[in-house]
C-alpha cells in the first residue's frame, strides 16, 4: 500500500473546507474496520485513509506548518501503513475502571510474545509483529501497533473468503476470538490485492 506524500496532504485552510466531509467518511470505514476481540481489546485495521485522516488531525490540532515538521508527522503516521502482502492495526487495550488501570494493564505483559495474538484462516496462523519500543518485560502500553504479514498462498485463501477468519489472542490472563465480519474481510482483501487512491488528495 502506497505510503501518504506530501501531495496528498492539504493545507489547513482547505482542509477546514473538506473535514466534515472526511470526518464522516472515517466514522463509518473504521466501523467496517474496528473489530473487538473480548470485553478489554479493540483492533482497528488501518488504511491509506485512516492514517491520512490521523495526518490531517495532528496538523490541525496543533496548527503545523512548518514543512519539516510536516514531513516528520507524515513519517511517524506512515509506519502505520502496511507494506506489500501485510495488514497493520492498532490495538487498543481498554480498561474503563481508572483506579484500576495499572493493575489491569500489567495483565497483558507479554502478549507481543510466542504467538499470543494471530490471524487464523484454515490451517494458516498469521502471527501479529508488535512495533517495538512499547513494551517491556514488565510493563505494556495500552496502544500497540501491529503488522500481519501474509505469505502469497496465505493471502490467497484470505481474498477468497470461503470460510471463517478468525483474530484470535491466546495470552495466559485473556483468551477470546473473533471472527472478521462480511464487511471488514472486503475491506482488508482490498488492502491486500491493491492500493485505493487517496481520498483527500484525490477526493474519491
Amino acid at each position: 500500500m502506497q505510503r501518504i506524500l506530501r501531495q496528498d496532504i492539504r493545507n489547513l485552510y482547505e482542509y477546514e473546507q473538506l473535514r466534515k466531509q472526511f470526518v464522516a467518511h472515517i466514522i463509518e470505514l473504521k466501523k467496517r474496520r474496528r473489530i473487538a476481540v473480548g470485553p478489554q481489546v479493540s483492533f482497528v485495521f488501518e488504511n491509506r485513509d485512516t492514517v491520512q485522516f490521523q495526518i490531517q488531525e495532528m496538523l490541525r490540532a496543533e496548527r503545523i506548518v512548518d514543512e519539516d515538521k510536516i514531513q516528520d508527522e507524515m513519517d511517524v503516521y506512515n509506519s502505520l501503513i502496511p507494506p506489500a502482502d501485510a495488514l497493520s492495526a492498532t490495538m487498543f487495550i481498554e480498561i474503563v475502571e481508572l483506579r484500576k488501570i495499572k493493575q489491569e494493564i500489567e495483565r497483558f505483559v507479554g502478549l507481543e510474545r510466542e504467538n499470543r495474538v494471530r490471524l487464523e484462516l484454515g490451517d494458516f496462523q498469521i502471527p501479529a509483529i508488535f512495533e517495538s519500543g512499547h513494551s517491556t518485560e514488565f510493563r505494556i502500553s495500552a496502544v500497540q501497533y501491529l503488522t500481519f504479514p501474509f505469505s502469497p498462498e496465505q493471502k490467497n485463501v484470505f481474498c477468497q473468503r470461503r470460510e471463517p477468519i478468525r483474530l484470535r489472542i491466546h495470552h495466559p490472563n485473556y483468551q477470546h476470538a473473533a471472527v472478521l465480519p462480511p464487511e471488514m474481510l472486503a475491506e482488508l482483501s482490498a488492502d491486500l490485492e491493491g492500493p485505493l487512491a487517496p481520498l483527500i488528495g484525490g477526493l474519491r
